[in-house]
């Protein structure tokens, strides 16, 4: 056995018998939404596998994979938020917030994403999920 056979094995042994290593540093959040069908949400360090997750979601929710679009990505996550928005028409949507560096200031950002006179063609915003800055996920109220 060669030195260098030698190390590649001790080393997938050792990396096999090592717990896992959680992942330092900020994560992001990814959302993927299949228009009036499906959406989904997800988070971690790596954008195009937090995206390909949101997207999988997305899928498990009922979607077909080419319809499940990967419509934002915030690194930092920050505090997030999703929107459900309809115009006066009937036309309805999601809208997502991220990056924000407190809940005061989602709750701010969501203030004037909804405010009426700003956007006189909605009849309905409000915020429907919310996630803090580690990536939990909190009701709306």
């Amino acid at each position: 056995m060669t030195l260098r056979t030698t190390v590649v094995a001790l080393c997938s042994i050792l990396l096999g018998a090592s717990p896992a290593i959680s992942q330092d540093g900020p994560i992001g959040i990814a959302f993927a939404e299949a228009p009036e069908q499906s959406s989904g949400v997800c988070t971690g360090q790596s954008t195009d596998k937090t995206l390909a997750c949101a997207r999988a979601k997305c899928v498990d929710g009922g979607a077909m994979a080419q319809d499940c679009l990967r419509v934002k990505w915030c690194y930092p996550a920050g505090w997030s938020a999703d929107l459900f928005v309809q115009h006066k028409e009937g036309p309805h949507w999601h809208q997502y917030l991220c990056g924000w560096d407190s809940k005061e200031a989602l709750m701010a950002a969501v203030a004037v994403a909804c405010d009426k006179t700003l956007r006189p063609y909605i009849m309905e915003c409000s915020a429907v999920q919310f996630w803090d800055d580690k990536g939990q996920q909190i009701e709306a109220n």
